[in-house]
Protein backbone atom coordinates (compact mmCIF):
# COMPACT_ATOMS: atom_id res chain seq x y z
CA UNK A 1 0.00 0.00 0.00
CA UNK A 2 1.47 3.37 -1.00
CA UNK A 3 1.49 6.49 1.10
CA UNK A 4 -1.62 8.71 0.90
CA UNK A 5 -0.81 12.01 -0.86
CA UNK A 6 -2.48 13.90 2.03
CA UNK A 7 -0.37 12.11 4.62
CA UNK A 8 2.70 14.28 5.15
CA UNK A 9 5.66 13.35 7.38
CA UNK A 10 4.16 15.07 10.45
CA UNK A 11 0.84 13.23 10.17
CA UNK A 12 2.70 9.94 9.60
CA UNK A 13 4.80 10.44 12.77
CA UNK A 14 1.69 11.25 14.79
CA UNK A 15 -0.10 8.18 13.39
CA UNK A 16 2.89 5.96 14.22
CA UNK A 17 2.97 7.41 17.76
CA UNK A 18 -0.76 6.75 18.22
CA UNK A 19 -0.41 3.14 17.05
CA UNK A 20 2.71 2.40 19.14
CA UNK A 21 1.09 3.91 22.23
CA UNK A 22 -2.17 2.01 21.67
CA UNK A 23 -0.26 -1.26 21.13
CA UNK A 24 1.50 -0.73 24.48
CA UNK A 25 -1.47 0.38 26.59
CA UNK A 26 -4.63 -0.81 24.84
CA UNK A 27 -6.19 2.56 25.75
CA UNK A 28 -7.45 5.29 23.36
CA UNK A 29 -4.72 7.88 22.80
CA UNK A 30 -5.22 11.63 23.38
CA UNK A 31 -3.36 14.64 22.00
CA UNK A 32 -1.63 15.36 25.33
CA UNK A 33 -0.11 11.86 25.37
CA UNK A 34 1.15 12.29 21.81
CA UNK A 35 2.71 15.69 22.62
CA UNK A 36 4.87 13.90 25.23
CA UNK A 37 5.43 10.82 23.09
CA UNK A 38 6.99 12.39 19.98
CA UNK A 39 9.98 14.66 19.31
CA UNK A 40 7.93 16.96 17.07
CA UNK A 41 7.59 19.72 19.74
CA UNK A 42 4.00 20.45 18.72
CA UNK A 43 1.27 21.92 20.89
CA UNK A 44 -1.73 19.81 21.93
CA UNK A 45 -3.94 22.06 19.77
CA UNK A 46 -1.85 21.39 16.64
CA UNK A 47 -1.83 17.67 17.37
CA UNK A 48 -5.62 17.71 17.81
CA UNK A 49 -5.98 19.30 14.38
CA UNK A 50 -3.69 16.70 12.82
CA UNK A 51 -5.59 13.90 14.58
CA UNK A 52 -8.87 15.26 13.16
CA UNK A 53 -7.34 15.14 9.68
CA UNK A 54 -6.13 11.55 10.28
CA UNK A 55 -9.65 10.63 11.37
CA UNK A 56 -11.11 12.19 8.20
CA UNK A 57 -8.61 10.23 6.12
CA UNK A 58 -9.77 7.03 7.86
CA UNK A 59 -6.52 6.12 9.65
CA UNK A 60 -7.84 6.51 13.22
CA UNK A 61 -11.22 6.22 14.98
CA UNK A 62 -12.74 7.93 18.03
CA UNK A 63 -14.62 5.56 20.33
CA UNK A 64 -17.88 7.14 21.56
CA UNK A 65 -16.85 6.76 25.20
CA UNK A 66 -13.50 8.49 24.91
CA UNK A 67 -11.85 11.69 23.74
CA UNK A 68 -8.86 9.63 22.57
CA UNK A 69 -8.36 7.86 19.26
CA UNK A 70 -7.53 4.27 18.26
CA UNK A 71 -6.10 2.98 14.96
CA UNK A 72 -8.44 1.79 12.20
CA UNK A 73 -7.69 -1.23 10.01
CA UNK A 74 -6.46 1.22 7.38
CA UNK A 75 -4.09 2.75 9.97
CA UNK A 76 -2.78 -0.66 11.03
CA UNK A 77 -2.23 -1.64 7.39
CA UNK A 78 -0.16 1.49 6.71
CA UNK A 79 1.83 0.94 9.90
CA UNK A 80 2.62 -2.69 9.03
CA UNK A 81 3.52 -1.85 5.41
CA UNK A 82 5.87 0.94 6.55
CA UNK A 83 7.44 -1.36 9.13
CA UNK A 84 7.99 -4.07 6.50
CA UNK A 85 9.62 -1.52 4.20
CA UNK A 86 11.97 -0.42 6.98
CA UNK A 87 12.85 -4.05 7.77
CA UNK A 88 13.49 -4.72 4.08
CA UNK A 89 15.79 -1.69 3.89
CA UNK A 90 17.68 -2.94 6.95
CA UNK A 91 18.04 -6.40 5.40
CA UNK A 92 19.14 -4.91 2.07
CA UNK A 93 21.76 -2.85 3.88
CA UNK A 94 22.90 -5.94 5.77
CA UNK A 95 23.06 -7.88 2.48
CA UNK A 96 25.28 -5.18 0.97
CA UNK A 97 27.49 -5.33 4.06
CA UNK A 98 27.75 -9.11 3.63
CA UNK A 99 28.86 -8.68 -0.01
CA UNK A 100 31.52 -6.18 1.03
CA UNK A 101 32.57 -8.48 3.87
CA UNK A 102 32.87 -11.42 1.44
CA UNK A 103 35.23 -9.41 -0.76
CA UNK A 104 37.38 -8.37 2.21
CA UNK A 105 37.40 -11.92 3.59
CA UNK A 106 38.45 -13.43 0.26
CA UNK A 107 41.38 -11.01 0.12
CA UNK A 108 42.23 -11.76 3.75
CA UNK A 109 41.96 -15.55 3.23
CA UNK A 110 44.32 -15.34 0.23
CA UNK A 111 46.76 -13.37 2.35
CA UNK A 112 46.41 -15.83 5.24
CA UNK A 113 46.96 -18.88 3.00
CA UNK A 114 50.10 -17.35 1.49
CA UNK A 115 51.34 -16.37 4.96
CA UNK A 116 50.80 -19.84 6.44
CA UNK A 117 52.49 -21.59 3.49
CA UNK A 118 55.46 -19.24 3.75
CA UNK A 119 55.73 -19.79 7.49
CA UNK A 120 55.64 -23.57 7.07
CA UNK A 121 58.54 -23.31 4.60
CA UNK A 122 60.48 -20.96 6.88
CA UNK A 123 60.00 -23.27 9.87
CA UNK A 124 61.17 -26.31 7.90
CA UNK A 125 64.29 -24.48 6.68
CA UNK A 126 65.04 -23.08 10.15
CA UNK A 127 64.63 -26.33 12.11
CA UNK A 128 65.47 -29.03 9.52
CA UNK A 129 62.32 -30.88 10.60
CA UNK A 130 58.94 -31.44 8.94
CA UNK A 131 56.39 -28.72 9.68
CA UNK A 132 52.63 -28.31 9.47
CA UNK A 133 50.29 -25.39 10.13
CA UNK A 134 46.49 -25.50 10.28
CA UNK A 135 44.31 -22.66 9.07
CA UNK A 136 42.43 -20.95 11.92
CA UNK A 137 39.09 -22.40 13.04
CA UNK A 138 36.31 -20.78 15.01
CA UNK A 139 35.03 -22.61 18.08
CA UNK A 140 31.59 -22.04 19.57
CA UNK A 141 30.25 -20.35 16.45
CA UNK A 142 27.48 -17.82 16.93
CA UNK A 143 25.20 -16.97 14.04
CA UNK A 144 25.61 -13.35 12.96
CA UNK A 145 23.32 -13.06 9.95
CA UNK A 146 21.08 -15.13 7.66
CA UNK A 147 19.99 -13.89 4.24
CA UNK A 148 17.64 -15.59 1.79
CA UNK A 149 17.55 -14.03 -1.66
CA UNK A 150 15.94 -15.10 -4.94
CA UNK A 151 18.19 -16.38 -7.71
CA UNK A 152 15.34 -17.34 -10.03
CA UNK A 153 11.79 -18.74 -9.83
CA UNK A 154 12.99 -22.14 -8.58
CA UNK A 155 16.06 -21.25 -6.48
CA UNK A 156 16.94 -19.25 -3.39
CA UNK A 157 20.44 -18.37 -2.23
CA UNK A 158 20.99 -18.87 1.49
CA UNK A 159 23.92 -16.86 2.93
CA UNK A 160 24.92 -17.77 6.48
CA UNK A 161 27.45 -15.63 8.38
CA UNK A 162 28.83 -16.93 11.68
CA UNK A 163 31.21 -15.55 14.29
CA UNK A 164 34.71 -15.12 12.92
CA UNK A 165 33.04 -13.92 9.69
CA UNK A 166 32.85 -17.43 8.26
CA UNK A 167 30.47 -17.25 5.29
CA UNK A 168 28.61 -20.15 3.71
CA UNK A 169 26.48 -19.82 0.57
CA UNK A 170 24.11 -22.56 -0.54
CA UNK A 171 21.36 -22.99 -3.15
CA UNK A 172 17.88 -23.97 -1.98
CA UNK A 173 15.39 -25.28 -4.54
CA UNK A 174 11.74 -24.23 -4.15
CA UNK A 175 8.74 -25.93 -5.74
CA UNK A 176 6.82 -22.69 -6.19
CA UNK A 177 8.19 -19.14 -6.66
CA UNK A 178 8.23 -17.01 -3.50
CA UNK A 179 7.14 -13.39 -3.60
CA UNK A 180 9.22 -10.62 -2.00
CA UNK A 181 7.00 -10.41 1.09
CA UNK A 182 7.35 -14.17 1.81
CA UNK A 183 11.15 -13.98 1.49
CA UNK A 184 11.24 -10.91 3.74
CA UNK A 185 9.09 -12.63 6.38
CA UNK A 186 11.34 -15.73 6.31
CA UNK A 187 14.44 -13.53 6.71
CA UNK A 188 12.83 -11.72 9.64
CA UNK A 189 11.75 -15.02 11.24
CA UNK A 190 15.21 -16.60 10.95
CA UNK A 191 17.21 -13.54 12.03
CA UNK A 192 14.92 -12.63 14.93
CA UNK A 193 15.19 -16.14 16.40
CA UNK A 194 18.76 -17.17 15.51
CA UNK A 195 21.01 -14.09 15.41
CA UNK A 196 23.62 -14.16 18.19
CA UNK A 197 22.78 -17.77 19.07
CA UNK A 198 25.63 -20.32 19.42
CA UNK A 199 25.15 -22.95 16.71
CA UNK A 200 25.27 -25.79 19.23
CA UNK A 201 22.29 -24.30 21.11
CA UNK A 202 19.93 -24.74 18.17
CA UNK A 203 17.60 -27.52 19.34
CA UNK A 204 15.03 -29.69 17.60
CA UNK A 205 12.32 -27.88 19.56
CA UNK A 206 13.55 -24.53 18.22
CA UNK A 207 13.62 -25.86 14.65
CA UNK A 208 10.07 -27.21 15.06
CA UNK A 209 8.91 -23.82 16.34
CA UNK A 210 10.50 -22.02 13.36
CA UNK A 211 8.96 -24.49 10.92
CA UNK A 212 5.53 -23.97 12.51
CA UNK A 213 5.86 -20.19 12.12
CA UNK A 214 7.05 -20.62 8.52
CA UNK A 215 3.85 -22.54 7.65
CA UNK A 216 3.85 -23.67 4.02
CA UNK A 217 7.53 -22.64 3.75
CA UNK A 218 8.67 -25.03 6.51
CA UNK A 219 10.88 -27.02 4.11
CA UNK A 220 12.93 -23.87 3.43
CA UNK A 221 13.60 -23.53 7.18
CA UNK A 222 14.75 -27.18 7.22
CA UNK A 223 17.13 -26.49 4.31
CA UNK A 224 18.59 -23.41 6.03
CA UNK A 225 19.21 -25.49 9.17
CA UNK A 226 21.01 -28.06 7.03
CA UNK A 227 23.23 -25.29 5.60
CA UNK A 228 24.02 -24.14 9.15
CA UNK A 229 25.01 -27.68 10.14
CA UNK A 230 27.37 -27.91 7.13
CA UNK A 231 29.20 -24.81 8.41
CA UNK A 232 30.08 -26.83 11.53
CA UNK A 233 31.09 -29.93 9.57
CA UNK A 234 33.27 -27.94 7.18
CA UNK A 235 34.91 -26.14 10.08
CA UNK A 236 35.98 -29.53 11.44
CA UNK A 237 37.64 -30.39 8.09
CA UNK A 238 40.35 -27.78 8.45
CA UNK A 239 42.98 -26.86 5.83
CA UNK A 240 46.53 -27.93 6.76
CA UNK A 241 49.72 -26.66 5.10
CA UNK A 242 52.87 -28.80 5.27
CA UNK A 243 56.52 -28.32 4.34
CA UNK A 244 59.88 -30.05 4.77
CA UNK A 245 58.59 -33.62 4.74
CA UNK A 246 61.78 -34.78 3.00
CA UNK A 247 63.77 -33.51 6.00
CA UNK A 248 62.69 -36.79 7.66
CA UNK A 249 65.22 -38.64 5.47
CA UNK A 250 68.07 -36.73 7.16
CA UNK A 251 67.62 -38.82 10.33
CA UNK A 252 68.64 -42.50 9.99
CA UNK A 253 66.16 -43.70 12.64
CA UNK A 254 63.30 -42.37 10.48
CA UNK A 255 64.78 -42.94 7.04
CA UNK A 256 64.15 -46.67 6.47
CA UNK A 257 61.63 -47.31 3.71
CA UNK A 258 58.64 -48.38 5.81
CA UNK A 259 58.86 -45.61 8.44
CA UNK A 260 59.53 -42.89 5.89
CA UNK A 261 56.73 -44.10 3.64
CA UNK A 262 54.23 -44.13 6.53
CA UNK A 263 55.23 -40.62 7.61
CA UNK A 264 55.05 -39.21 4.08
CA UNK A 265 51.58 -40.77 3.66
CA UNK A 266 50.47 -39.19 6.94
CA UNK A 267 51.55 -35.77 5.71
CA UNK A 268 49.83 -36.28 2.35
CA UNK A 269 46.60 -37.63 3.87
CA UNK A 270 46.14 -34.48 5.92
CA UNK A 271 42.91 -35.64 7.52
CA UNK A 272 45.07 -38.02 9.62
CA UNK A 273 46.61 -34.95 11.29
CA UNK A 274 43.23 -33.62 12.47
CA UNK A 275 43.19 -35.68 15.66
CA UNK A 276 46.57 -34.28 16.68
CA UNK A 277 45.47 -30.73 15.97
CA UNK A 278 42.14 -31.08 17.77
CA UNK A 279 43.93 -32.35 20.87
CA UNK A 280 46.30 -29.40 20.70
CA UNK A 281 43.42 -26.91 20.34
CA UNK A 282 41.65 -28.40 23.37
CA UNK A 283 44.74 -28.07 25.61
CA UNK A 284 43.71 -26.02 28.64
CA UNK A 285 47.20 -25.68 30.15
CA UNK A 286 47.40 -22.04 29.10
CA UNK A 287 50.85 -22.33 27.53
CA UNK A 288 49.60 -23.24 24.07
CA UNK A 289 52.64 -25.54 23.67
CA UNK A 290 52.31 -29.35 23.62
CA UNK A 291 55.19 -31.84 23.37
CA UNK A 292 54.46 -35.44 22.28
CA UNK A 293 57.36 -37.90 22.57
CA UNK A 294 57.13 -41.23 20.75
CA UNK A 295 54.02 -43.18 21.71
CA UNK A 296 52.47 -40.10 23.35
CA UNK A 297 51.37 -38.77 19.96
CA UNK A 298 47.80 -39.71 18.96
CA UNK A 299 49.03 -40.64 15.45
CA UNK A 300 50.38 -44.22 15.30
CA UNK A 301 52.62 -43.59 12.28
CA UNK A 302 54.49 -40.95 14.34
CA UNK A 303 55.33 -43.29 17.26
CA UNK A 304 59.05 -43.05 16.40
CA UNK A 305 58.94 -39.24 16.28
CA UNK A 306 58.58 -36.31 18.60
CA UNK A 307 55.94 -33.71 17.79
CA UNK A 308 55.78 -30.20 19.25
CA UNK A 309 52.63 -28.16 18.65
CA UNK A 310 51.72 -24.58 19.42
CA UNK A 311 48.24 -23.08 19.38
CA UNK A 312 47.93 -19.59 17.95
CA UNK A 313 44.85 -17.44 18.55
CA UNK A 314 43.61 -14.62 16.36
CA UNK A 315 40.64 -12.26 16.53
CA UNK A 316 37.18 -13.47 17.58
CA UNK A 317 38.50 -16.70 19.10
CA UNK A 318 39.96 -18.04 15.84
CA UNK A 319 42.51 -20.72 16.68
CA UNK A 320 44.97 -22.78 14.68
CA UNK A 321 47.93 -25.07 15.31
CA UNK A 322 51.59 -25.04 14.28
CA UNK A 323 53.38 -28.40 14.48
CA UNK A 324 56.99 -29.56 14.12
CA UNK A 325 57.77 -33.27 13.54
CA UNK A 326 61.25 -34.69 13.98
CA UNK A 327 63.20 -37.48 15.66
CA UNK A 328 62.99 -38.09 19.41
CA UNK A 329 66.42 -36.43 19.67
CA UNK A 330 65.14 -33.12 18.27
CA UNK A 331 66.45 -29.83 19.67
CA UNK A 332 63.45 -29.17 21.96
CA UNK A 333 64.78 -25.87 23.31
CA UNK A 334 65.23 -24.40 19.83
CA UNK A 335 61.89 -25.76 18.56
CA UNK A 336 59.86 -24.40 21.49
CA UNK A 337 61.56 -20.98 21.31
CA UNK A 338 60.96 -20.84 17.55
CA UNK A 339 57.27 -21.70 17.98
CA UNK A 340 56.76 -19.06 20.66
CA UNK A 341 58.31 -16.41 18.39
CA UNK A 342 56.26 -17.58 15.42
CA UNK A 343 53.01 -17.36 17.40
CA UNK A 344 53.71 -13.68 18.09
CA UNK A 345 54.70 -12.96 14.47
CA UNK A 346 51.58 -14.65 13.11
CA UNK A 347 49.37 -12.60 15.40
CA UNK A 348 51.02 -9.34 14.25
CA UNK A 349 50.93 -10.24 10.53
CA UNK A 350 47.27 -11.28 10.62
CA UNK A 351 46.09 -8.14 12.41
CA UNK A 352 47.77 -5.73 9.98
Amino acid sequence: MGLDDKLDERKLKILQAIIRNYLETGEPVGSRTISKYTDLNLSSATIRNEMSDLEELGYILQPHTSAGRIPSDKGYRLYVDQMMLEKEEQLNQATQEVKEMQKILLEREDKMEATLKQMAKMLAANTNYATLISAPQVKGNKLKFIQLSRLDASQLLATIVVEGNVIKNSMIRVEEPLDDESILKLNMLLNTNLNGLPVEEISLAMISKLKAHAGVHDTIVSEVMEVISTVIREDEDVEIYTSGTTNIFKYPELADNQRASELITTFEEKNLLNELFQESLEDESGTGIQVYIGNETPIKTMKDCSVVTATYELEEGMKGTIGIVGPRRMDYDKVISTLKTLKQQLDIIYKK
